[in-house]
């Protein structure tokens, strides 16, 4: 019999960084692009995965997501829109994302309003994708029960219909925006006693704080 592992016992001790408030950059967006950027340069295995939480009937639901941009105007990713995930954002059309760069002791935690990206911005963003993917789009209808061989037929029938051709984005595939109303970023630190700067939209400018760990 394998030993049971004790869970209670397993913690690390943050030891790398520490965030104060004189070296935060005072646009959140800004310091997000300067974490991000030190976590490509790390290394970090796919640093744009984040957790995305939505809400239907008072209940929470997680999944991790990619960013595909962002900007001033907010965090952007894409997805099928009939999708559950998309069906609870019209319902509830607020959600949190999480970043967690383990091996710099990092998280970014961002809560907002969401939207769906133009039109022309999802056009754009689709045809950039591989071939595969843009089958893909049109193979699945997300969260929908299904069998293999029915994706694997679907599939074969989508690369005989567009052989040689440009693929058109399937009108309920594209993009949302989350538009941040808050914006933290956490840095482990030693003792458990980590650094959690919160930056809060008032109006056109963002208040800073510092959290208790």
């Amino acid at each position: 019999m394998n030993k049971k592992t004790d869970l209670a016992s397993l913690r690390l001790n943050y030891l790398l960084n520490e965030l104060v408030e004189e070296n935060v950059l005072k646009n959140p967006f800004k310091q997000f692009e300067k974490w991000f950027n030190e976590a490509l340069e790390a290394q970090i295995l796919e640093p744009n995965a984040m957790h995305l939480a939505t809400v239907s009937n008072g209940k929470p639901h997680g999944r991790i997501v990619l960013l595909k941009g962002f900007d001033e105007n907010g965090f952007v990713f894409y997805t099928n829109y009939e999708s559950n995930k998309g069906k609870e954002i019209g319902e509830t059309p607020f959600a949190s994302l999480t970043f967690f760069w383990g091996g710099m002791e990092r998280q970014v935690r961002i809560e907002g309003n969401i939207v769906k990206t133009s039109a022309q911005e999802s056009d754009e963003y689709f045809q950039s994708r591989p071939h595969g993917s843009q089958i893909g789009a049109w193979v699945s209808h997300q969260s929908s029960i299904v069998t293999r061989q029915e994706l694997e037929q679907k599939q074969q029938e989508l690369e005989a219909l567009y052989a040689n051709k440009t693929i058109p984005r399937p009108a309920y595939w594209g993009g949302y925006r989350v538009i941040p109303e808050r914006i933290e970023f956490w840095q482990g630190r030693p003792s458990r006693l980590h650094d959690r700067i919160l930056f809060t939209k008032v109006e056109n400018d963002w208040k800073i704080d510092r959290l208790s760990p």
